[in-house]
Formats: structure tokens, C-alpha cells, sequence
């Protein structure tokens, strides 16, 4: 009798593990970004009020987002994000990016071909107004110089910390073993985020980066509001993308759903 009851409760846990996969699969992906303006996406710039699109730094047309520093003479440390306005847990994330043109004079040397995704972002109406970075998890987007390496599909950690193999890890930036992508190629990044247990970042398909346990560093002095404690799980938040000081497009944003 109990191997038999065994077996049924494994039969229905392998009918149950395989529904939900197949559930999972059949979420469908949708498309955050309309291509022609910048409708359900909000601006926040550092020394800017939420909602100010200084420069017109961010701007839509021809199926393209972009960041653009034509109308800057200079850079003076204007760090920008645009955030979608629906908060996640548990999704895919998927998008092409590429970098143009030349650096704004004065940029940082680290920001050059620099920018990124903002998973688990906090509310952008808690930033204060000369914060620089919302807490989130960071999946850095990076174009190679004409010579020498440069990783992709990076994870740096504004205002949190992650674990790999079992350890917390303080370090802020992480390297992925991506490729290096050089000049105005279009390059596919694809996220899988599930809440703060595990975070997967894949480059053109091919998984270059994995980590687990996000959670808040409230001890980051970079970010001047910390409303969480220390080690507090950081299981769902905003997304965003960033304006760092190089011209960006981005194109085909879309997310799946994980959640019910």
C-alpha cells in the first residue's frame, strides 16, 4: 500500500511539474515598447525631476528606442534610466541593442559603449533627485573597443548583492564569459528573471552568465535612500534601461509573464 501511494504521488507530481512547464511555455511574450513614442515609460534623470526627458535624451520612431547626446556639449554626470510601468517577479526578458556614434565629450572612460538593463528597480518615485542609480540588479550591456576584450551581458549591483555557488558576493561588477562585440552590430540579450532566487542572462542565445539569492545592500552609500533591510530578498521591482553618456538603439522589447 505505501509503495503504492508512493508511486501515485510521484505520478502526480511529474503530471503537476510537467503542466506547469507546459503552462510556462504557452505564456505569451508581449511587447513593451510601441516603436513609434515612449508611451508607458517614464523618464528619471540625476539632478531632474521624475518625468523630465532632459535633452530629449530618450526618444522613439522607426521601431527604435533610443538615447541620443546630440544636443549635450558636455556631460555632467546626467546619468539617465526609463523605466516601463508595470512592476515584474518572474519573466523573460528579451531585446537587440547596438551602440552609434561617438562617447559625449566628458563622458566617464568606463561609460564608453556602456549601458544596461535595470531588473528589480525600485519604484521610480522613491529616486531622489540627484541619486545617480536606482537600487536594482544591473545586466551590463557593453560594445568592444577596436582592440581587445569585452565582455557582455555583465551583472553589476547597484544597492544589492547576489550569490554565486553559494557565497554572497560584494563585489560590484561581475564579468560573463560572453564574446566581445565590437562596431553598430545588432546584439540579442535575453534575461530570465525569478524573483530573488535566480537571474540567467543569454548573449545571441548562448547562456554567459547565472546567479542567485539578490538581495538589498542596504549598506550602498551610492544610493541615498535604502528602504529595506540589510539582505532583504529583492524579488520583484521595475525595469529599466539606462543613459550612461554613448549612444544607444534598442529594438524588439518584449517580456513574458511568468506569474498568474
Amino acid at each position: 500500500m505505501i509503495k503504492n501511494n508512493f508511486v501515485k504521488l510521484a505520478m502526480t507530481a511529474g503530471i503537476f511539474l510537467s503542466t506547469s512547464l507546459v503552462h510556462a511555455q504557452e505564456k505569451e511574450w508581449e511587447t513593451i515598447f510601441n516603436g513609434n513614442n515612449l508611451d508607458g515609460w517614464v523618464m528619471k534623470f540625476s539632478g531632474y525631476e521624475l518625468g523630465v526627458n532632459y535633452k530629449d535624451t530618450f526618444r522613439a520612431g522607426d521601431g527604435v528606442m533610443s538615447v541620443n547626446y546630440d544636443q549635450y556639449d558636455t556631460f555632467k554626470e546626467e546619468f539617465g534610466h526609463i523605466f516601463y510601468k508595470e512592476k515584474y517577479s518572474n519573466y523573460n526578458f528579451s531585446l537587440e541593442y547596438r551602440f552609434v556614434g561617438d562617447q559625449v565629450p566628458d563622458g566617464p572612460d568606463w561609460a564608453y559603449r556602456n549601458n544596461g538593463i535595470m531588473a528589480h528597480s525600485q519604484d521610480p518615485k522613491t529616486i531622489t533627485l540627484h541619486q545617480d542609480f536606482p537600487t536594482s540588479i544591473e545586466i551590463q550591456l557593453l560594445g568592444g573597443a577596436p582592440t581587445g576584450e569585452r565582455t557582455t551581458g555583465n551583472m553589476c549591483s547597484p544597492g544589492s548583492h547576489i550569490s554565486m555557488g553559494g557565497e554572497v558576493i560584494t563585489q560590484h561588477c561581475i564579468n560573463s564569459n560572453s564574446k566581445t562585440y565590437r562596431g553598430d552590430q545588432w546584439v540579442r540579450i535575453d534575461v530570465e528573471v525569478r524573483n530573488s532566487k535566480v537571474l540567467r542572462h543569454k548573449i545571441n542565445g548562448e547562456l554567459v552568465m547565472e546567479y542567485q539569492d539578490i538581495q538589498i545592500d542596504a549598506s550602498d552609500e551610492t544610493i541615498p535612500m535604502q528602504i529595506f533591510n540589510q539582505g532583504t530578498p529583492l524579488e520583484e521591482g521595475y525595469i529599466s534601461l539606462q543613459a550612461e553618456s554613448h549612444n544607444t538603439e534598442f529594438r524588439n522589447i518584449m517580456i513574458q509573464n511568468l506569474d498568474e
